[in-house]
């Protein structure tokens, strides 16, 4: 079966993960559909390996059967372990009930509950390099009463944000024009 080019693996991964592949942000997410969740697992295995040397992983952390869909992570682990192994970043992953404090524990944890709960688990903004401040704010405020909205909803400086805002969109514009031309996905990768 012959997808759209513009719903390809690798399509879509540009256009949701461009600010991790250029070194901006920590990790991104994105649901990927295909006929065959095997096709989803060995294009997110081959993209682990071939991303690897750049200091990347891609992992899936939800496969849903009933859909054929996928919900794939897209992260620097360095710099994730770097942002979560922080003091602020650990108390509150610790007070969200997660009882590890290594990457691989933290992810299986984020993993089970994408599985198992009803609802998205919110938290998982910060796995995504959201502001700490952010992720409280919109679990506190359920979603409402944030002074930005972007690539997420931000409870911080609306100017700052929305400057922050401004350079991922750009990158995304870049990464996808560059993409659409020819150029290969690793040499958009930003190495760690």
């Amino acid at each position: 079966m012959n997808q759209d080019i513009s719903r390809t693996f690798e399509a879509v991964l540009i256009r949701q993960c461009a600010p991790t592949l250029a070194g901006m942000k920590p990790g991104s997410i994105f649901c990927f559909r295909h006929s065959s969740l095997e096709v989803s697992r060995r294009k997110a295995c081959q993209w682990n390996e071939q991303l690897a040397s750049f200091g990347l992983a891609v992992q899936i952390l939800l496969e849903r059967p009933e859909t054929g869909s996928v919900i794939v992570y897209v992260y620097r682990p360095s710099h994730l372990k770097q942002l979560l192994s922080g003091p602020a970043h650990q108390k509150f992953l610790s007070e969200a009930g997660y009882a590890g404090t290594d990457l691989d524990s933290l992810l299986e944890e984020l993993a089970y509950r994408l599985r198992t709960q009803l609802e998205f688990p919110h938290e998982i903004g910060i796995f995504l390099g959201y502001p700490l401040r952010d992720v409280i704010g919109f679990i506190e405020n359920h979603g409402r009463n944030f002074t930005c909205c972007g690539f997420w909803k931000s409870y911080g400086d609306p100017v700052e944000m929305q400057s922050c805002f401004d350079c991922y969109r750009r990158c995304v514009q870049t990464y996808v024009a560059m993409f659409e031309q020819g150029v290969p996905i690793e040499l958009l990768t930003v190495p760690a």
